[in-house]
Order: C-alpha cells, then structure tokens, then sequence
C-alpha cells in the first residue's frame, strides 16, 4: 500500500496544468493579514468540463518549529456544465481559482494541493517569511 505521501504528483506548473499556484508576498509583516491567492492553469489552461475538471484546492500552512500544518483554507468548484439535459449543456461554470486572507507571526512554508477527477492530487509549495 502507498504511503498519502506518494499520491501527490508535482510538476513545473509553466509547463503542467493541474500544479495548483500559490500567489503571495515572499515577505510579511508579523499579524497582519495578507491574500494568498491559488489557481491552476496560469500557463497553460486546465480544461473545465464535465469530463474533465479541478474539484477543489486546498491550502495549509506550516509555521517554522511546529509539528503540523493549518489548514487555511478549502476551495470547492461545483459547476462544470452540466444540467439536467447533459454534460457540457450548462452555460454555468466555475473558475478553479479562490483567495483567502491570513495572518501569522512566525515564517513558514504556504502548501496548495488541488484534485482533478481524471488525473488525480497535484501540490506545490512556496516559503513564506516574516519581517
């Protein structure tokens, strides 16, 4: 049996699709709020279709010397063309990007994982520090 560890995929996301992008200052200023912004397909488009589309991201931060990660945040996309007359047919569709607002006092490391339901879990990670 796999490890959860050895579910995640990651990639270049200039070059793969699915790689969730995290958007945030390299540098922040101790208990003040900043956005964190994720979204997929920054360079190259992910397909949103019935078919084939992001279900959610999920975002968690790790301060520097704690055990575990926060979850800062859960990004759920329900909308992807479908209607009661079939798949694609919706003219309702939601984008696979979200924002959140945080603080903290301590650096750390800002990790995104999001979940496509053809090719599975993607993650990525970005360092975070406080001045």
């Amino acid at each position: 049996m796999k490890q959860i560890g050895e579910l995640f995929q990651t990639a270049d996301w200039k070059t793969e699709k699915h790689v969730p992008i995290i958007d945030c200052a390299d540098q922040v200023k101790a208990g003040e709020f900043f956005a964190v912004k994720v979204t997929l397909g920054k360079e190259v488009a992910h397909p949103n279709t019935t078919d084939h589309h992001i279900r959610w991201i999920s975002i968690y931060f790790h301060p520097e010397g704690d055990k575990f990660p926060y979850q800062i945040g859960h990004i759920e996309f329900a909308a992807h063309g479908e209607s009661a007359q079939g798949p694609d047919t919706s003219s309702i569709y939601t984008h696979h990007e979200g924002t959140i607002s945080m603080k903290t006092e301590k650096p750390g490391a800002m990790y995104a994982i999001a979940l496509c339901n053809i090719h599975g879990l993607w993650q990525s990670s970005k360092d975070v520090r406080v001045a």
